[in-house]
């Protein structure tokens, strides 16, 4: 193995202190809203809060995790994205293990037509349309059921299926297995990385989402936490948006009320990728061998 020259240090070196920076630049805002939901009223208010604390409290945020509509907010917001991530990644992994079968009849036209669906849609009205008919406005439905498969996650999960071997199919068909009992017994206890990679797209989307709310969501008991968070946003001095009295919402600051539901509405979702962390970049890379 070649040594490293001079050259090489002084490369390797720029590169990591201009990732360092990038990383640093890409956490400024989020320190910011971190600082803000943990500083004094006067500090907020007089525009001291940098990337620092200035006067640490936490009262602010127990201000806002404290809220029954955040409580139900945060509820809708956990319900749509396990149901969702569970059903997408069922029906993507049914959809993936067929269309990784070169023999399958028409293979290619299918595949197409997954495609043309990432390339064109019919639009926000016909969907709309859609929903209504379905009679799944102002239901949890409408927020599931319309992105329960995403093609890109379906060509990725497929692209890793056709890297398995496929001696493991044929000598479990030799027992006597069928399709369903190999996709569930062999497959896709073989496809861990993958599938926690999908899947935490999957959950990101679905606890992310904020198109659909707000065009199917009417009723106040079903909005997630993206909904919620505009009210909190858009109206911080309001009662009604916070669930709180006139004489409560005056003992908080506006700015540190929408900071701190900014950041309580963040760390669930960041709590999941320590977890799922080791499988991203595998799972990602592996699935993207063949196309």
């Amino acid at each position: 193995m070649r040594s490293k020259s001079a050259g090489d240090y002084v490369l390797d070196t720029s590169i990591y202190l201009m990732l360092t920076l990038m990383g640093v630049i890409t956490l400024l805002p989020f320190a910011n809203v971190l600082s803000k939901a943990v500083s004094e009223e006067w500090a907020i208010v007089s525009g001291k809060v940098g990337i620092f604390p200035v006067g640490f409290q936490l009262d602010t945020m127990k201000f806002v995790v404290t809220s029954s509509q955040f409580l139900q907010a945060l509820w809708i917001s956990v319900l749509v994205a396990v149901i969702g991530t569970l059903l997408s990644l069922l029906l993507t992994a049914l959809t993936a293990y067929p269309l990784s079968k070169r023999q399958l009849p028409g293979i290619g036209v299918i595949i197409v037509l997954f495609i043309f669906t990432m390339m064109f849609n019919g639009g926000i009205i016909p969907n709309y349309l859609l929903i209504r008919e379905l009679g799944l406005i102002d239901s949890l439905g409408a927020l599931i059921y319309p992105a329960l498969i995403s093609v890109f996650n379906l060509l990725v999960i497929k692209s890793y299926f056709e890297t398995l071997p496929e001696s493991l199919e044929e000598s479990a068909k030799l027992e006597g297995a069928g399709n369903l009992t190999i996709l569930f017994r062999i497959i896709l206890p073989l496809s861990g990385p993958v599938l926690a990679t999908i899947g935490l797209f999957y959950a990101v989307y679905f606890w992310n989402d904020y198109f659909n709310p707000l065009l199917y969501i009417n009723s106040t008991d079903l909005r997630p936490l993206p909904l919620y968070l505009q009210d909190i946003v858009m109206n911080a001095n309001a009662s009604s948006a916070l669930d709180r009295t006139a004489d409560q919402l005056m003992n908080v600051p506006a700015e540190g009320v929408r900071s701190a539901t900014v950041i309580a509405s963040t760390v669930p979702i960041l709590l999941v990728y320590p977890y799922l962390q080791k499988y991203f970049i595998k799972g990602v890379l592996i699935g993207s061998v063949k196309g």
